[in-house]
């Protein structure tokens, strides 16, 4: 009989976490940017979002340092303020990361929240070619084929439909197939720096012994903007921006990349049913069904690790020598 750990217990309230987190953060965007209210900009709620998750880091160093004020005080002075080099590497992917969201903002003007998720999952293709390029990492097979079916999904999720080509006859939909093709495009562009930023954040990291929480203080130093009024919505969408990628590290730190895989395949599934029956701005074609379950089975097998599930099986088959002996 199975026992259940501390360690289970965390991997899957991370899962559920991220699940919440991706799911609303999509869902709510969308519609804040599309709801009848005074447009906010976008770049204000992303520095906001920086400010706040700089707040977050400072309380985890905190926490990290015996929740000790002053070392707290002399950690920051000495990882930030005496050391401007490192800090200036990550303006980097600092700005990159600021250009993402903006991109990723204007996708969701144009883009239902369900056609949202399954494109951008184009950031795995591109991380990986950063990934071979800047860290020198070798790809095994199973995962260049991921790949390749990941690009196919994404070509089937954003080919029109018959129906949909029909109707492009008229001024409307041709503006409509304009809007659509817009959010695609801010996609792509997004997908294209989170792979560069995210590897080039990792080469940083790998470098020197500074903490993660540290670094992410540092990232949120160079962010820039301005600040102005928002609704509910808008500061529920700022929180859930800011505190996103502290729970993917968590997620990383007490799961796995399957985990972080099925988490994806939820929010997607979540996403694509509140779109349809709740906002009522995605009617799901074949060709996004298609593509949905090619973008998912990549996303799965690029996280699968062989040796990962062959040490598995053999310490389960240790575990029953054991008790039959």
């Amino acid at each position: 009989m199975r026992i259940t750990t501390k360690k289970d217990n965390r991997k899957w309230i991370s899962l559920a976490a991220l699940v919440l987190q991706n799911t609303s953060l999509v869902l709510l965007l969308r519609y804040s940017r599309t709801m009848k209210a005074e447009r906010y900009i976008s770049s204000t709620a992303i520095v906001t979002a920086e400010f706040i998750k700089g707040l977050i880091c400072i309380v985890l160093v905190w926490l990290e340092n015996d929740r000790s004020i002053n070392r707290l005080f002399r950690v920051i002075h000495e990882e930030i303020y005496a050391k401007p080099y490192d800090t200036s590497k990550l303006a980097i992917p600092s700005g990159l990361y600021a250009i993402q969201n903006n991109l990723l903002f204007f996708a969701l003007s144009y883009l239902n929240a369900a056609t949202y998720q399954v494109s951008y999952q184009l950031k795995i293709l591109t991380t990986a070619l950063c990934s071979v390029l800047m860290l020198k990492k070798s790809i095994e097979k199973h995962q260049w084929f991921s790949l390749c079916m990941l690009a196919i999904g994404v070509a089937f999720v954003t080919w029109p439909s018959p129906e949909e080509v029909q109707k492009r006859t008229t001024i409307q939909s041709q503006a409509t197939w304009l809007q659509q093709s817009t959010g695609f495009g801010a996609v792509l562009l997004a997908s294209m720096t989170s792979g560069f930023a995210g590897v080039y954040f990792e080469k940083i990291l790998k470098t020197g012994p500074t903490s993660v929480w540290i670094r992410n203080i540092q990232l949120a130093v160079m962010d820039k903007g301005f600040f102005q009024g928002y609704s509910t919505v808008v500061w529920i969408v700022v929180l859930l921006q800011a505190i996103g990628g502290l729970i993917i590290a968590t997620v990383i730190k007490y799961a796995d990349n399957i985990i972080k895989g099925f988490a994806t395949s939820l929010s997607i599934l979540f996403s694509s049913v509140i779109s349809y029956f709740i906002l009522h701005d995605f009617t799901p074609s074949l060709f996004f069904y298609m593509g949905t379950v090619f973008v998912l089975t990549a996303t799965f097998l690029y996280g699968w690790e062989k040796n990962k599930v062959a040490s598995s099986v053999n310490e389960q088959a240790r575990i029953q020598n054991i008790l039959i002996k």
